[in-house]
Parts: C-alpha cells; structure tokens; sequence
C-alpha cells in the first residue's frame, strides 16, 4: 500500500514538473525580446542617423563645389573684363597712330548703314521702272510690233540693266556685306542668290524651251553660252571659297585666348590683314555682275529681235513670280 502510495506521488512529481512554467522563466523570455527589439531599434536609428549624415555631407561638398565655381566665373569675367580694357586701350592707340583704322573708322558702321538705305531705295526705283518696260514691251509682242520698235525696247532694258549693275557697284564700295546677303531681295529670291544676283547660267536653262522654235546655230549658241557662264561662275565660286578659308586661318593663327602684349600685337596685326582680304569682297561682286551682263548682251546677239523680248519678258516673269510667291509664304495663316 505505501509503495503505491509513493509511486503515485512520484508519477504526479513527474507530471508537475513537466507541465508547469515557472512565471520568471516566462517574464526573462520577455526581457530578452524587448531587449532584442529595443537593439534593433537602435539599429535602424543608427542606420537612419548615418544616411542623414551623408546626405549633410554630400550637401555640404556640393555648396562647396558651387562656391568654386562661382569664385572661378568671378574670376573669369574679371579677366575678361581686364582683357577687354587693355584691348580698348591697343585699338586706341592703333586709331591714333593710324595703323590700323583711319581717323574717319568710326563712323565707318553709320556710313554702311546709311548707304545700304540708299542703295535699297535705289533698287526699289530701278525695279518700279523695270516693271513699266515690262509692261511696254508685254503690250508690243501682243500688239505684234514690228522689229524695229521692240528693238528700241530692249536697247533700253539692256541700259536698264546697266543702270542696276553701276548701282550696285558704288553700293558695294559702301556696305558689300549687305549685298552678299541679299537683304535687299524676297526671302524666294534669297534662296537662289549667288554673289548678289541671279546665276547667268541658270536663267538660261530657263529659257531654253521658253523661246522655240530656235535654229540649230541658235541652239548651239545657247548652250555654249551656258557652258561659259557656268565655267565662270565655278571660278568665281572657287576664289570666294579660298578667300573664306584664308580668312579664316587669318583669324585662328596665333594663341587664342591669351591677353600678354605680344599677343595683342599680334591680334592687331590680324585684324589689319583680314581688312585687306575682306577688300577683295568688292572685286568678287564686280566681277559676278559683269558676268551677269555680258551673258544678257551675248544671249541678245544670239537671238533675234523677238526672241530677246520674249526673253527678257519671261527673265522678268520668273522673277516676279519669285517675289509673288515670298509675298504669299509671309501672309500665310500661321496656327
């Protein structure tokens, strides 16, 4: 009896102390994970503090950085300036010694100005008047005038013509820059603008199928009239080439940004030599014009009396039609 007694009590022992949790185990298991999440907070704090610090120092070498390079514009634009002054001071010197630009130099812009103004209203009077020869010799051909009477009107176009190209001569010794640039002529016109004027050998291929029937001689005429033209015209177009070109290397030799003497001399120098070659700017155009002429007066020789009306008419024509369709393109709706 007492054994099983015991026994009993050994196996409720047993049970007890498999079954039961002793409370401070339980609160120390509590203890160890809110430690374990107060470590991770920190950690993460840690985390959090050390990308703010970056992110301040990379702010900070930013700022700093921005600094540099203002305090190296200030620089820039005070050495600029300092440039500028002395550069002011070696063309003052060079128009009292007159080496450089005449005593009469600056009034050289109004001057150009003023003479492109002129030579504009010129133009515009020479093509009023051209308009009127036009129309003249428009109602002859239709009026079936005879030889004789068309004759006198082309005489007068081809002097019409004269009296364009002495214009733009003297224009040239003015302001040969806004000749080149066609300023004077309708956006369409610009477009097929070749040293101030139209292309002799273009307006001829114009007027190829403009002014059958034609004899052979004629035909044969033409064209070798237009080869020549177009020989000419490549030469010009090569001489105009080297001449950019030898401006160019002109204006890049030497040392290019520095402000030492020597290489304001130098500068100066420069200068002095592109003036000269931008001189020959005139001679391109003269001699552009003239070419412009004497194929006019070749292609008259060519022709007959009404032929070279009915040429001049449609030269006239296809211009017009130019300056009609600038007009239209400028007055277009725009959205």
């Amino acid at each position: 009896m007492s054994q099983l007694m015991a026994a009993d009590t050994s196996s409720r022992t047993d049970v007890s102390t498999d079954g039961d949790t002793d409370p401070r185990d339980l609160g120390s298991d509590r203890g160890q994970m809110m430690l374990a999440a107060a470590s991770d907070s920190s950690g993460s704090k840690d985390k959090l503090d050390q990308k703010t610090l970056r992110r301040l120092a990379q702010n900070r070498e930013a700022a700093r950085k921005s600094r540099l390079r203002k305090k190296a514009y200030v620089q820039q634009l005070e050495n600029s300036r300092l440039k500028l002054t002395q550069l002011e001071q070696e063309l003052q010197r060079a128009r009292q010694q007159g080496v450089f630009i005449s005593s009469s130099g600056d009034q050289a812009h109004s001057t150009g100005g003023n003479g492109a103004l002129a030579f504009d209203a010129e133009h515009s009077r020479w093509l009023e008047e051209k308009n009127r020869q036009m129309n003249e010799l428009r109602s002859a051909l239709n009026a079936h005038a005879g030889d004789t009477e068309l004759r006198i009107i082309v005489d007068g176009v081809m002097t019409h013509y004269e009296e364009l190209f002495r214009i733009k001569s003297n224009a040239a010794k003015n302001d040969v820059f806004h000749l080149l640039s066609g300023m004077w002529k309708t956006p369409a016109e610009r477009c097929f603008l070749w040293l101030g004027g139209f292309r002799s050998s273009e307006l001829l291929k114009l007027l190829a199928n403009q002014l059958e029937p034609m004899t052979e001689r004629q035909v044969m005429g033409l064209n070798s009239l237009q080869q020549t033209s177009q020989q000419a015209e490549d030469a010009l177009s090569q001489g105009m080439e080297s001449l950019q070109q030898s401006l160019a290397d002109t204006l890049s030799s030497g040392t290019l940004g520095s402000s030492s003497s020597d290489n304001v001399a130098s500068y100066m120098g420069q200068m002095a030599m592109a003036m000269g070659q931008l001189g020959t700017l005139e001679g391109f155009i003269r001699q552009a014009d003239n070419l412009r002429l004497q194929t006019l007066q070749q292609m008259i020789r060519v022709l007959t009396t009404r032929q070279s009306a009915r040429a001049l008419l449609a030269i006239h024509d296809y211009t017009s039609r130019l300056r009609a369709l600038s007009s239209l393109w400028l007055a277009r709706p725009r959205e």
